[in-house]
């Protein structure tokens, strides 16, 4: 009896083995992935982190610098312009965060000494003085982000930044107009401009020696193959272990 029932178990026996087969085979074939993989986080060049790192650290200190014209100006008008200014930058800023955080860049937290240095100089000048150096600074400052933004939006390849070039050129040309309009611009000390627009040589370098592109992560074809394979395998031994205790 007992050969008579081992040979009935025989092709049932078989039969779980080619099912158990099958099952490893179909499961190996799901966990290969197809020839699409993940996208490579988009590439910035140091210009493109020019303009981001530019942005956010003209938002860093001029924002406050903005509220404090708007308490302590003597000129109604500078009051006026350093609410707006404020309230504007706090926008860019948002604008900028939001592309930052799209491309999978860092940018700066901190405005620079330089910037802090021309906070503290306002912080200590009262009067007609006050607004006499509030409106040089960022008159200057604005000049000097200005060939930056039009410089990257000619030539990036990213369509984020030139999102975001195309944001900050509206808003930092509205700012020189408003500064302008006080009278106070000392145009005689104004930089000389520099035909082709020059980058800011201190941008470039903060964005190429400070903040880093986020880590991104790629899988090649033979790292793929490899875990393919390795599951094959592991699916077998267990295919085996199966068959062995049936």
């Amino acid at each position: 009896m007992a050969p008579l029932e081992s040979a009935r178990r025989r092709p049932g026996h078989r039969t779980h083995r080619v099912a158990v087969l099958f099952v490893t085979l179909v499961a190996g074939l799901f966990a290969l992935p197809g020839v699409a993989v993940a996208a490579p986080a988009a590439q910035l060049n140091a210009a493109d982190m020019a303009l981001l790192t530019g942005v956010r650290l003209a938002g860093l200190w001029e924002m406050p610098a903005g509220v404090m014209a708007a308490e302590r100006g003597q000129s109604p008008r500078v009051r006026e312009i350093g609410a707006e200014i404020a309230r504007q930058h706090e926008q860019l800023d948002l604008l900028c965060v939001e592309a930052a955080n799209k491309l999978g860049a860092l940018l700066p937290s901190d405005a620079t000494a330089e910037q802090k240095g021309w906070l503290g100089e306002m912080q200590e000048a009262n009067g007609a003085q006050f607004d006499q150096i509030f409106v040089t600074r960022l008159r200057i400052a604005h000049g000097k982000i200005f060939p930056v933004i039009g410089a990257v939006r000619a030539a990036t390849r990213d369509a984020t930044v030139r999102k975001l070039a195309d944001d900050a050129n509206k808003f930092v040309t509205d700012h020189m107009a408003m500064l302008e309009s006080t009278g106070l611009v000392r145009w005689n000390q104004m930089p000389p401009a520099a035909i082709p627009p020059a980058q800011s040589d201190s941008l470039v370098a903060a964005a190429q020696a400070g903040a880093p592109l986020a880590p991104t992560v790629s899988v090649g074809t033979t790292i793929v193959w490899v875990v393919f394979l390795a599951a094959l395998g592991v699916g077998g031994w267990t295919t085996w272990r199966i068959m062995r205790r049936t």
